[in-house]
């Protein structure tokens, strides 16, 4: 390997750690029940949020001091590193909270490195469900998770391209209009139905083919699921088919870090 590659790949190995361990402290949070507190924005945020987080920044500034950490418990606390560079982290902590908190297990640790504007070496763990999905450039794989979250076996992954029906992921309950018309355009679409940055990894792993959103997210909720599916062969674009950046500061008509509305693509259409 060359030595970007060893350096990505050993990068990745720093994130499934810290996501393992991140994974365990929102587990022990998780057996005993959590306190939920309200945000500035509403949103939900538990122990679990803020313990996962610490562990995930005091690994990666350990490790990676030169680079910038923009995370989602910091961020709403007003820390935000003033300049971003060629290279930054995105981390979200406890992707899906509102699952966590409804005891449902689709919620996830998120860590990924965004460079030139692109997501390229990112983790997604699921410590309910047990597994962990992991790329790089040019490689991407879905990992069992043990009990005591101990690394099981690795299986290579890639996106499909599918001969049946178009599987959309979307919500089947809460879709908007313009959901409901993206999905018109595929007559006999299946509906494929989950949580949090796992959206990205069904891509990932071939069992969906596409994701639109039209609804609000924000980069550390896209950007780890967003490298794992690029990894395994999979895009993300804006709306009209441009290629999905992040990075987005400054923006006239919505805060930081805030996505507009994209689509994520498994299938070669």
């Amino acid at each position: 390997m060359s030595d970007a590659t060893n350096a990505d790949a050993a990068m990745l190995a720093v994130f499934e750690t810290l996501a393992l361990a991140a994974g365990a402290e929102i587990m022990a949070v998780y057996a005993r029940g959590a306190t939920v507190e309200q945000k500035a924005d509403d949103s939900p945020v538990t122990e679990a949020d803020r313990r996962a987080e610490v562990v995930i920044l005091d690994g990666l500034r350990q490790a990676f001091p030169a680079i910038p950490c923009v995370a989602e418990e910091e961020v709403s606390s007003g820390r935000i590193p003033p300049a971003l560079g060629r290279e930054f982290f995105l981390v979200d902590p406890l992707d899906g909270t509102k699952e966590f908190i409804s005891r449902r297990p689709d919620f996830t640790v998120n860590i990924a490195l965004v460079r030139a504007r692109a997501p390229v070496i990112g983790v997604v763990y699921a410590p309910a469900q047990g597994v962990l999905y992991s790329g790089r450039p040019g490689f991407a794989t879905e990992t069992a998770v043990a009990a005591g979250h101990a690394v099981g076996d690795s299986q290579p992954m890639s996106v499909v391209k599918n001969d049946g029906p178009v599987r959309v992921v979307a919500s089947r309950s809460h879709r908007t209009a313009e959901t409901d018309e993206f999905i018109a355009k595929y007559p006999g679409a299946e509906i494929v139905s989950v949580g949090s940055s796992l959206k990205f990894c069904l891509l990932a792993s071939g069992k969906a083919d596409l994701y639109p959103r039209f609804g609000r997210t924000m980069e550390w909720d896209t950007a780890a699921g967003d490298a794992v599916l690029r990894a395994a062969g999979g895009s993300t674009t804006y709306a009209d088919g441009t290629p999905f950046a992040y990075g987005k500061r400054n923006q006239a008509h919505d805060t930081d870090f805030a996505n507009p509305w994209f689509i994520a693509r498994g299938r070669v259409e």
